[in-house]
């Protein structure tokens, strides 16, 4: 089998590429040479920071990953890449695999969804998150002409503004403390405000800018008996949740959100499977393209973690390109 190599948190602000052993393919399995990868900025910021509260070591392995938390872990969720070896239907073809960033891998050929060919491997890296925006919309249950917030313009948000404003006359905000995000929303066809600017008596709000403040001005612009969406994961810490004020007068309603499951809404006839094919078909559109930060080589990304991973970076989807594609 070919050489692999692999990223690993090493230790709090430090990651390595590590040489790894490519298990034969089985009858059942499949191995994928990558293509493109993506970091999770969110989440990865965390793990890279070994602030993975130990209540939650095991609830949030990711399928695949090697090691534990803290360190060392092998962790990420989202690889493209060309399957090398496996089944007649899918050798030679486009996957998306919710897998740690690794240059080679063997996975069990039911872990691979094709990406359709109206998608291109480059966006499709998109596919974890486009998977948790359509899980949050679920839970969300946003209607047609609903006023809708979106708090927090990152990938996940940005991407929960995309699915809302597809709503026949939904009217969907998306709120950010950073001007610089306003040309994003207007790629993606919905409005932009700040926090001080954002319209209130809304009818759904999804949250997820990862800050306490941000759960506030979300909570702010509820309308009464409103739903709030939480995305947001905070990891270690406490996070200050503002339930004073008209919070009970108001009647508001916090709902957790995460992938990990299906929303109940469609769990009764949805597979995860199912769900991650839908989320790909959804990134059928070009302007989804906005959300990509130009790509780095793999072998670059250990050196490059501590730029991407930082506050106030600016870099919302971070690619990757595998030398070997």
């Amino acid at each position: 089998m070919p050489k692999a190599f692999a990223l690993w948190y090493a230790a709090p602000g430090k990651a390595e590429l590590r040489e790894e052993a490519v298990a034969e393919p089985g009858p059942d399995e499949v191995c994928v040479r990558a293509l493109h990868g993506a970091v999770s900025r969110g989440t990865e910021a965390l793990v890279f920071s070994g602030r993975v509260p130990e209540s939650e070591h095991q609830r949030m392995r990711a399928p695949h990953m090697g090691g534990g938390f803290p360190f060392p872990v092998k962790y990420g969720y989202s690889v493209v890449g060309r399957v090398e070896v496996g089944p007649d239907p899918l050798r030679g073809q486009t996957v998306f695999a919710l897998h740690p960033h690794q240059s080679v891998f063997t996975l069990p050929a039911k872990a691979v969804a094709p990406v359709p060919n109206a998608v291109p491997p480059e966006r499709a890296v998109l596919a974890a998150n486009m998977e948790t925006a359509l899980n949050a919309v679920w839970d969300g249950a946003p209607s047609p002409g609903d006023r809708i917030a979106v708090v927090g313009a990152g990938v996940i948000g940005a991407l929960v503004a995309f699915l809302c404003a597809r709503l026949p006359g939904a009217k969907v905000t998306l709120v950010d403390i950073d001007l610089a995000r306003a040309p994003l929303a207007q790629a993606l066809r919905v409005r932009f405000a700040t926090p001080a600017d954002a319209r209130k008596d809304c009818d759904v709000v999804f949250h997820a800018s990862g800050t306490g403040a941000g759960l506030a001005t979300a909570l702010a612009v509820a309308g009464y008996e409103a739903r709030v969406v939480e995305l947001s994961w905070y990891g270690a810490g406490d996070t200050a949740v503002p339930l004073g004020g008209a919070f009970h007068s108001r009647r508001l309603a916090i709902v957790a959100s995460q992938v990990g499951r299906v929303s109940p809404s469609h769990r009764p006839r949805w597979s995860p499977a199912r769900r991650l094919a839908t989320a790909l078909a959804l990134l059928q559109d070009a302007r989804l393209d906005a959300l990509i930060a130009p790509a780095i080589r793999f072998e670059d990304l250990p050196a490059r973690l501590p730029q991407i991973l930082a506050p106030g970076s600016g870099v919302l989807c971070q690619r990757i390109d595998y030398s070997n594609g």
